[in-house]
């Protein structure tokens, strides 16, 4: 079914490829749940939710597409989902989630049609690695605020506007500033990084997940990882009924489109969760898969020139926009094709059955709720701050020096972490990169679909000023 011969591996080296991609991957069975809870959604819920859908998406890579790559909810769109949808522009939860799954029913059209052609090639490269770092940025700087390190009260942002339009900070809490390196949280959080950090140079497989295993346990002296706030796999499945089919009520996808006036903002919202979650798979596909021979020239060139499912490549892409609605549907945000599969890959891993390694290991983590429930904000901070490190690497294929590239991706990226949102900085990015075109009189290099892009956030500003 396979084809491991043919792939030249072995059973037991994808055995071995799936439980490096699983412990490279797994710190996200704790992060997402502790990033949407403080949505209102209930912990126990996103808990099983984030299984279910890494275990489904990774299932579906692994049977349908025969690829060793793993799925899970993503990082970056779940902090998108949370301090950008919810908080920023107010959507409940339940909306949330209905954008969601709409979104994957758009990246499984766009899979399925040539439209993917379009859209891959209407947006230039620099923009995309603008938007890839400077979500890395937006994650580690919400890594850094978990970790209990800097010293403003509320989050930033907090400005009062004054009548006539005068802006002021409403405190010093609105300027952010390091703290007392002195109580239990920080210094574990502290204790956290380093470890993490250390154990990523040294390359231990896992490195990740064993720094919020180590943190953890040292937490338990020092009173700051207790057992009587955590949850049972009993107590998590009984919560999951408030998630599953939240999607598709009342709020949800019934009171989504109810308000004329939002509904440019919940279009742009979804096109910001569509156009993140497409390019951060393509990008792992070709980044990975090239190199390796998982996906040939020939993939990718039939992919970008043909419709339905007649490349790898294909099969991958419809596989991940599958996940997306199913994790909706259960209660989570954007699911997405994992660049941890890469120590999976390295490992020798060349086949779905990689993937199917790792949906195992998910199933058997469900039933470790007790114990996962228990790790601290500050033992998953480091995770938080080392993938965005990581994610940061996107930034070095923008030629800085030019400032036609330049511009668009400094508000593409920077200006993304600085207002903190995604959607603003990948908005304020299309703005800028067709301003400098047109005035640079080379509009007739600006795809149609940048221009209606760019367009459309300008109305979606304009709409956000009138309410």
């Amino acid at each position: 079914m396979f084809k491991l011969k043919e792939h030249g591996t072995t059973i037991g080296t994808e055995l071995m490829a799936g439980l490096s991609t699983f412990f490279a991957m797994a710190y996200i069975i704790v992060v997402n749940p502790g990033m949407l809870s403080q949505t209102g959604m209930p912990w126990g819920a996103v808990f099983l939710a984030t299984i279910i859908a890494a275990v489904v998406g990774t299932l579906i890579m692994g049977l349908f597409a025969n690829v060793p790559y793993a799925q899970a909810p993503g990082m970056g769109l779940n902090a998108f989902f949370v301090f950008t949808v919810v908080f920023a522009l107010g959507f409940k939860w339940q909306e949330a989630l209905a954008m969601v799954f709409i979104c994957g029913l758009i990246n499984i059209l766009i899979t399925v049609t040539r439209l993917r052609k379009l859209i891959i090639k209407s947006i230039p490269e620099s923009l995309q690695n603008a938007i890839g770092g400077g979500i890395g940025i937006f994650i580690a700087y919400i890594g850094i605020k978990n970790a209990g390190l800097l010293s403003f009260t509320s989050d930033p942002g907090t400005y009062l506007q004054l009548p006539g339009g005068t802006v002021i900070a409403s405190g010093a809490s609105a300027v952010p500033g390091l703290v007392t390196l002195n109580s239990p949280g920080v210094l574990l959080a502290l204790f956290g990084i380093v470890l993490t950090v250390v154990l990523l140079v040294l390359k231990v497989r896992g490195a990740i997940l064993w720094g919020i295993i180590a943190t953890t346990l040292v937490g338990i002296p020092v009173g700051v990882t207790t057992l009587h706030d955590s949850i049972s796999f009993s107590e998590a499945l009984a919560a999951l009924p408030t998630t599953f089919g939240a999607a598709f009520g009342n709020p949800g996808l019934l009171s989504l489109f109810s308000d004329p006036l939002k509904i440019p903002l919940v279009l742009m919202t979804i096109f910001a969760f569509s156009l993140s979650d497409t390019f951060d798979t393509i990008g792992t596909f070709i980044g990975t898969g090239r190199k390796t021979g998982i996906f040939t020239q020939s993939d990718i060139d039939t992919m970008e020139n043909s419709s339905g499912f007649k490349s790898k490549m294909d099969r991958a892409l419809f596989a991940d926009a599958t996940a997306t609605s199913i994790g909706a549907i259960f209660g989570t945000s954007n699911t997405t094709t994992y660049i941890e599969s890469a120590a999976g890959i390295g490992a020798g891993g060349r086949t779905g059955l990689t993937s199917v390694f790792v949906s195992i290991c998910f199933v058997i983590s469900a039933f470790l709720a007790t114990f996962i429930s228990a790790i601290p904000g500050q033992a998953t901070a480091a995770a938080l701050i080392v993938v965005g490190i990581m994610m940061l690497s996107a930034f070095k294929d923008i030629n800085w020096n030019n400032l036609e590239d330049a511009i668009p991706a400094f508000f593409a990226g920077i200006f993304m972490a600085f207002c903190y949102s995604i959607s603003y900085g990948i908005a304020a990015g299309f703005i800028f990169y067709c301003i400098v075109k047109l005035f640079k009189k080379e509009a007739k290099d600006i795809h149609p679909v940048l221009w209606v892009s760019a367009l459309l956030f300008i109305l979606n500003f304009i709409i956000l000023a009138k309410i």
